[in-house]
């Protein structure tokens, strides 16, 4: 015979049970659960370029992607015993990761608002900002475009506004000398110009 009894606060769930095991006594167990809030969509600042990308993604993996998927897994399910057979298992395999990567898409375009550079200042570096920087220690010269952190990419010259080297250049002037701390240690920039 077990009991559950539910004692609710503002903040907590707390579930006490009382369990009767016959010939070892009773035993009593607390369980502290913390009340669930609904998650908002993060919100994620996108170029208008962008946008339509990752929307003609979502787009091509909801429509291809599946269908090619399904006829994979029909493909492999048609060669026999299922709990032998490994290419039904790496199918199913690759329908989760591209189902994530759809739930992903989903959601960060749920969340995305279009920056358009022409509502900030042209003489401050911001998200979209491209710009020109020289590297004090080794002084060489790199192009650098900021962007949210789900546009970045380092090989393209797209740096996450959140990433330590691209706080350090946010609401910059021309001009400026910059430091930016990174694992490595302190690097110095200096901002040579603004293109956008």
């Amino acid at each position: 015979m077990s009991k559950k009894n539910f004692f609710t606060s503002r903040k907590k769930i707390v579930i006490f049970a009382y369990i009767n095991i016959p010939l070892q006594g009773a035993v009593v167990f607390f369980f502290t659960k913390l009340k669930r809030r609904p998650v908002v969509g993060k919100i994620v600042y996108l170029s208008k370029e962008r946008l339509h990308e990752l929307e003609k993604e979502l787009k091509e993996l909801k429509t291809n992607g599946r269908k090619h998927m399904a006829e994979r897994i029909a493909e492999a399910r048609a060669h026999g015993d299922l709990s032998e057979n490994a290419e039904y298992d790496a199918a199913k395999d690759e329908q989760g990761l591209m189902e994530l990567k759809i739930s992903k898409l989903e959601e960060m375009l749920s969340g995305a608002r279009i920056v358009d550079v022409n509502d900030f200042p042209k003489d401050t570096v911001h998200i979209l900002s491209e710009i020109t920087v020289k590297n004090l220690k080794i002084n060489k010269t790199y192009d650098y475009t900021l962007v949210s952190p789900e546009e970045a990419n380092l090989q393209h010259g797209k740096i996450s506004i959140t990433s330590p080297v691209g706080k350090a250049f946010m609401g910059k002037k021309e001009g400026e000398i910059v430091e930016a701390k990174v694992p490595a240690g302190l690097i110095k920039f200096k901002i040579v110009s603004i293109n956008k």
